[in-house]
């Protein structure tokens, strides 16, 4: 459930900018958010976001609902390399950077069937846990007990 554009021509810096609006929310809430920013980088993205998700729901036959981007990941790529003409037969050097973006599409884990055998473990788990809880609070009940016998 991954989706990449390559050498797209986007600084990686302001793609990535864009990206941290969107990294582990859900599809439809990412969407959402990248359809009105107003960013050049918010367009592409909402492109590669929307290809992954539809891989999903296409190869996977999962639900956009239950959707979540678990990693964006935003590289640098080649860099064109331009030069603008100054006096004295000089020139200034132009980088055009390019980025690759890779999105990771997941479902969510509340959405995923849990087996009954992990259910029931978990059960036991919870009753140590209270179990622990519960023994300092007597530890601590004797000692004042103490204290006032001592007075």
């Amino acid at each position: 459930m991954i989706a990449v554009l390559r050498r797209i021509r986007i600084s990686p810096k302001k793609a990535n900018l864009v990206a941290g609006l969107v990294r582990g929310k859900g599809v439809k809430e990412a969407l959402d958010i990248l359809k009105f920013t107003p960013k050049k980088g918010a367009k592409i993205l909402y492109k590669v976001v929307h290809s992954s998700a539809s891989n999903a729901k296409n190869n996977f036959k999962q639900s956009f609902d239950d959707l979540v981007i678990t990693k964006i990941l935003v590289t640098k790529g080649p860099t064109h390399k331009r030069s603008l003409p100054i006096s004295r037969g000089r020139t200034h050097p132009i980088r055009k950077r390019t980025s690759h973006i890779t999105v990771e599409v997941g479902v969510l884990e509340s959405a995923k069937p849990v087996p009954k055998k992990e259910k029931e473990d978990s059960k036991p788990a919870k009753e140590k846990v209270e179990k622990k809880v519960a023994k300092p609070k007597k530890t601590t009940e004797k000692k004042t007990k103490e204290k006032t016998e001592t007075k």
